[in-house]
């Protein structure tokens, strides 16, 4: 199992914007991932409903994991993607983006 541990950056938390973009992504891989939130219990992370029902805000630790041992580029790809802040105007994005994928 590969797991990864990130704090969600967006500034309002993973509501339904970030959350489609995310679960797109995990849905999209091939790859069956879930989400959790500290201390509570894992989701599917390809499905909005179950992403959005974790009451995920800004800062909160969530883990992903997979059973996919050769998925770690997938799961990079999603830690990006939570630790985005996607609520920044679009010019100041660019740079957020820019910063994450170093």
């Amino acid at each position: 199992m590969i797991e990864r541990t990130v704090r969600i950056g967006s500034a309002n938390g993973l509501h339904a914007r970030p959350a489609k973009l995310f679960t797109k992504a995990a849905a999209g891989s091939g790859v069956k991932v879930t989400i959790e939130k500290a201390g509570g219990k894992a989701v599917n992370a390809a499905s909005i409903l179950a992403v959005i029902s974790l009451g995920l805000g800004n800062g909160d630790e969530v883990t992903i994991a997979t059973v996919d041992d050769g998925a770690s580029a997938t799961l990079d790809t999603l830690v990006s993607l939570l630790a985005a802040d996607h609520d920044l105007p679009a010019a100041d994005a660019a740079t957020s983006e820019t910063r994450v994928a170093v």
